[in-house]
């Protein structure tokens, strides 16, 4: 039970006002004095500065400083008092890691960029950064404060052939946790070395190295609005093998996953090399894994797959997959709106190009799921694509379902074609 939920007449102890935050008026967890002398819980502060206040809210005195300073005292209070009060089900509060300082990472951005340094050096300023970004969000946004990523981005591919190699992989496993400017991905993708080097990063024998390559490739190729620069790197020899071999790790993995599928969709996203995808055995793996992601990795994966169904040899290698109807089917109204929207997309394509997938998709039982469908409150594009896929699979319907489709189509409120 966390200590700021506690309701005194169920648990029969009163928190002391004074361990309260102001703002949230529950049990501070990390508290800390802001300059006009009141002390408040970390989080309910920062949202209270963040959304533009710039007040105390006790004392309604101007914040001429926006420091937090932790109040070490009153937290090492709130923790016996929830040590003295465990009886009555209080948890102790956790001892909070602070914050990065500036000054610190500013030190280690320093260390790790100066080339006159030890090799060892550097190593050691980014590997410390590492951990601290590692560590919480907002220490990712103190370490972006400081230009980190510019730095981390020059270290990146910095004598991308020499010996150097573990400081640029150091690096590129910093950059992978932030996002970039659309000037930071120009950067990377304009450049044909500079690309082609992480896709060879993509055949790495760490899967780290592997897995953070492909997260820079998919910031990269969704952050820039050249269609041109979209395209060329989707087709550098080797990218969709490179990712695909990704999803296809064979540990329990799961960044390696979630990773994977998104570069896949971003890349897949460029139309003319969708074949490339399809020849690398990307139908494979995405049928293989789709019951291994998690909600929104499912949505992108069934984007995916929905993109490559539009084209005949991405059709053609779903359609030859034993699992990829049954799954599909399996997938609407099961995971979440788009997933089912992407899932009849798919299912459409393919029935549209083969009678045997039609054959498949009634016998796994699709007729019951889009006209559940149309009468859900999914979107207006996942119904007419429902409707779409009832019309084309009529004739494969059973007598019996044909009788009373005639009746369906009558009173719903799908228009008949």
């Amino acid at each position: 039970m966390l200590p700021g939920s506690l309701d005194p007449l169920d648990v029969g102890v009163q928190i002391p006002y004074y361990f309260r935050c102001p703002i949230s008026l529950e049990l501070m967890q990390d508290p800390v004095t802001v300059c006009t002398g009141q002390t408040y819980d970390r989080q309910s502060i920062e949202s209270w500065v963040a959304t533009g206040n710039s007040t105390c809210p006790v004392t309604r005195s101007p914040l001429s400083d926006f420091s937090l300073i932790s109040n070490h005292t009153l937290r090492r209070l709130i923790q016996d008092w929830c040590v003295a009060n465990r009886a009555f089900g209080v948890e102790r509060i956790p001892t909070p890691k602070q914050p990065a300082d500036p000054v610190l990472v500013r030190s280690l951005l320093n260390q790790a960029a100066a080339e006159s340094n030890h090799l060892k050096s550097r190593l050691s300023a980014l590997r410390r950064l590492r951990g601290l970004a590692r560590d919480s969000d907002k220490n990712r946004s103190v370490i972006s404060a400081n230009n980190a990523r510019e730095i981390l981005l020059s270290i990146v591919f910095f004598r991308m052939d020499s010996d150097s190699s573990e400081l640029n992989h150091e690096s590129l496993a910093i950059l992978s946790m932030f996002p970039l400017s659309e000037g930071e991905c120009f950067f990377v993708a304009s450049d044909p070395d500079r690309v082609s080097y992480l896709v060879s990063l993509l055949f790495h024998p760490s899967i780290d190295v592997r897995v953070n390559s492909a997260a820079l490739i998919e910031v990269v190729v969704a952050g820039i609005r050249s269609s041109e620069l979209r395209a060329q790197i989707s087709n550098i020899d080797d990218v969709f093998e490179g990712v695909v071999g990704i999803l296809n790790y064979p540990l329990a993995y799961p960044r390696a996953l979630k990773v994977g599928i998104k570069a896949l969709f971003a890349l897949c996203l460029v139309k003319q090399h969708r074949q490339k995808a399809v020849a690398a055995g990307a139908v494979e793996a995405l049928i293989d894994r789709l019951q291994d992601f998690e909600k929104c990795d499912a949505e992108r994966a069934l984007a995916t797959i929905e993109l490559l169904a539009r084209i005949p040899s991405g059709c053609a290698a779903l359609a030859s997959h034993a699992l990829t109807v049954p799954l599909l089917v399996k997938t609407i109204l099961k995971v979440s709106e788009r997933a089912t929207e992407y899932a009849a997309g798919a299912l459409l394509s393919l029935c549209l190009a083969s009678e045997q997938a039609q054959k498949e998709a009634v016998a796994a039982g699709v007729l019951t799921q889009l006209l559940l469908l149309v009468q859900s409150d999914c979107t207006d594009r996942a119904k007419r694509k429902a409707q779409m896929l009832l019309k084309q699979l009529r004739d494969c319907w059973p007598e019996e379902s044909t009788a009373n489709s005639d009746d369906y189509f009558a009173y719903s409120d799908v228009v008949p074609f």
